[in-house]
């Protein structure tokens, strides 16, 4: 039911960008409302001492983003924007119940899968008109991230030990991110400026393991 929701949104959103551009002409004032989706190679960065960085991570994400142009030709604006996305990461910290995370141990397939929502407010320079759809842009600023779930697993002595929505998850993080490039493809980088967790303590150090994206995003009109 709830994909169900999210193509609805998907369709009604691209009608609404869609049935704006088939009606302007050259000069016209404008809004560069946009779809988008990326996708993304991760880091988990500052982990605690002999703690790996992270094995292979990713992360997706799409969601719909609102144009609030500065000037009439709307080569420079802001942006506000609502989204879902989705991290998977391999990481080298064990979680032993829902206040407790140690090095990990004698574990296997040690994963960690997240699902935001995400609020990007971007500061947005283009070189695009009313009827240009393919052009240079470059897009700065801060996404706000709510946590909805995080759920831990590994394997101990071929048993799936499994947390949900530990204590010690920080479900409020922020980051800076900026996209660039031409057309529809761009390249994406996120820097996340708080710890994925609070007030947890790994060999009397405390965790603070920040989040690190490099990929590509799709803006789609």
């Amino acid at each position: 039911m709830k994909s169900n929701y999210f193509f609805l949104l998907f369709i009604v959103c691209s009608f609404i960008t869609y049935a704006q551009q088939d009606s302007l002409r050259l000069g016209d004032k404008y809004w560069e409302d946009q779809l988008y989706m990326s996708v993304s190679y991760d880091i988990m960065r500052n982990q605690p001492a002999m703690a790996e960085t992270s094995g292979f991570s990713y992360s997706l994400s799409f969601g719909y983003i609102k144009d609030i142009p500065f000037t009439r030709r709307g080569n420079l604006s802001a942006g506000v924007g609502v989204g879902y996305g989705y991290n998977s990461f391999n990481h080298d910290l064990q979680v032993l119940d829902t206040n407790t995370l140690q090095l990990a141990d004698n574990i296997a397939s040690n994963k960690l899968k997240l699902h935001n929502l995400e609020f990007p407010i971007q500061l947005r320079w283009r070189t695009s008109d009313a009827v240009t759809y393919s052009f240079w842009r470059v897009y700065a600023g801060m996404k706000l991230t709510y946590n909805l779930n995080n759920k831990f697993s590994y394997e101990l002595n071929n048993q799936l030990i499994e947390f949900s929505n530990i204590a010690v998850f920080n479900k409020f993080q922020t980051g800076l991110e900026v996209s660039a490039g031409y057309g529809a493809f761009n390249f994406y980088f996120y820097y996340g400026l708080n710890s994925v967790y609070k007030n947890a303590i790994v060999n009397g150090e405390e965790v603070a393991s920040k989040i690190t994206k490099f990929g590509l995003i799709f803006y789609l009109l």
